[in-house]
């Protein structure tokens, strides 16, 4: 078997393959540097790992190949997770098939690694350890293909990175161009990016995770890493495509496609500073984005499709494209969460837009292109997070030259200030226990489809009535 084509078959290979020492380097000669891939020569700053000549071929004979197959129809094996929020195996036993899989096909040949079938390749299948590490170094690496499996557990995988495919930390500045990074293994991320000062510069890569807890790329403890036409398709719970936990960081994702099919993965998590413009985002079985505590999402000219069909918690019974919470857990710092969205699409394909709990939230969107599931466009509620009575949502939401419609709702230890800004044609109810304000600036309208209720009104644009009753602090608007 031939590792050939644009995302064509990414093969991973097990213990038995790489040799008894369970993690091994072929470079461009064949030879073999050992048990554990050092990342850079200590007498330099600096390596460049180019392609090499040698072609990769792995004889179909081997009993424990384990493929993992990512076609331009984008259809992959949905992974089944079990029932906790962290969990340790994965049964690929159902098969998803992408939304919108006409337009994928289109376009997924420019997305990712090239065809190039002459890779230096990196191998390990040693639990807990790395195929890449680099180490407070500056290295490039160029043509590669990384093949991790073998598990870890616990926080060192989630928080600090032990179990990654290539990891990065103290300081390191590592760039990657054209690889095809393939893990099989719980808590297997892709591209791990770890501590302040480091930084990954990734672009036009495949990245395929298949067990639960394995992102695609992630960053913990104040890392950065930037991504560039990169096609990022992950299985397992709890294994977003563009990933952080404790600590934060900053991540810049510019163009390609990222897409997940376990319970608890969204195609972002963001415990950081996220900023992806010009991508595919999707979620098959969870949210699109979640964003925790005081962090952000900044998405630009974003395709994004949620398929929220499995939870992975019961603290909450609503289904969501974009979910707003803290957790308590102690990964993001309490605070004011931020969603930007700017042009682009999102489209739920069950449950409602935005659902936003336990935290303060300020979400701006202007010219985004809504598909709805439900009726239910903003829910503002408390839920199993945090202490009863205390744990409502607090929401500033704008929106700009937007069309939206349908209910917002706000539960009575909840308040939300909504400003309609101009352009902005807003057609649906209000349904508030909560403190709710509502701006109506020039050039906007409110079009009712139901009796509505808000504290404070401040209308400068146009209401619709539409024979329903607008309620303001309990007096009826006329």
């Amino acid at each position: 078997m031939k590792l050939t084509g644009r995302k064509a078959i990414a093969i991973i290979l097990t213990a038995g393959m790489v040799g008894l020492c369970g993690c091994s380097y072929q470079n461009a000669a064949g030879t073999n540097s050992g048990s554990k891939v050092e990342a850079v020569e200590s007498s330099q700053k600096t390596t460049t790992i180019e392609s090499s000549t040698m072609e990769s071929e792995i004889e179909e004979s081997s009993s424990e190949i384990i493929s993992s197959e990512s076609t331009k129809e984008s259809s992959v094996d949905a992974t089944e997770s079990s029932e906790e929020s962290s969990t340790d195996s994965t049964e690929n036993s159902e098969e998803s098939s992408t939304p919108e899989s006409d337009k994928i096909e289109e376009e997924s040949s420019d997305w990712g690694a090239s065809e190039n079938t002459q890779r230096t390749t990196y191998d390990t299948s040693e639990d807990g350890a790395h195929a890449i590490e680099v180490d407070g170094e500056t290295v490039v690496y160029e043509g590669i293909e990384v093949n991790k499996t073998g598990s870890s557990d616990g926080e060192d995988a989630d928080f600090y990175g032990e179990n990654a495919a290539v990891f990065a930390t103290n300081g390191a500045d590592v760039t990657i161009t054209d690889a095809v990074i393939n893990t099989d293994g719980g808590h297997a991320n892709g591209v791990f990016s770890y501590g302040e000062g480091t930084v990954v510069t990734i672009s036009d890569s495949t990245i395929l995770t298949s067990a639960n807890n394995s992102g695609g790329v992630m960053i913990t403890g104040g890392g950065t890493l930037y991504g560039d036409n990169l096609y990022i398709v992950t299985q397992g719970g709890s294994s977003a495509a563009i990933r952080s936990d404790r600590g934060g960081g900053t991540v810049v994702i510019d163009g390609g496609y990222y897409e997940t099919n376990g319970k608890g993965s969204p195609a972002i998590y963001s415990t950081a500073d996220i900023t992806v413009t010009g991508a595919q985002l999707i979620g098959n079985v969870s949210e699109g984005v979640v964003v925790e505590g005081q962090n952000s999402v900044t998405l630009v000219n974003c395709d994004v499709t949620a398929n929220h069909t499995e939870k992975n918690s019961n603290k909450s019974d609503a289904y969501q494209a974009v979910k707003i919470y803290q957790s308590m857990s102690g990964d993001a710092e309490e605070g004011m969460a931020y969603f930007t969205m700017t042009g682009g699409s999102m489209t739920s394909l069950n449950g409602g837009m935005f659902w936003i709990s336990n935290t303060q939230a300020t979400v701006s969107i202007e010219n985004v292109s809504f598909t709805y599931a439900t009726e239910d466009f903003l829910t503002v509620e408390a839920a199993g997070w945090g202490t009863d009575g205390a744990n409502g949502g607090h929401v500033f939401f704008y929106a700009k030259n937007q069309v939206m419609d349908g209910v917002i709702t706000v539960d009575e230890i909840s308040t939300l200030y909504l400003d309609l800004q101009e352009g902005t044609v807003f057609t649906g109810a209000i349904a508030s226990d909560g403190e709710t304000d509502v701006v109506v600036e020039e050039g906007a309208t409110w079009v009712l489809t139901g009796d509505s209720y808000v504290s404070s009104l401040d209308n400068m644009g146009t209401i619709d009535l539409s024979g329903y009753s607008l309620y303001v602090n309990g007096v009826l608007y006329e």
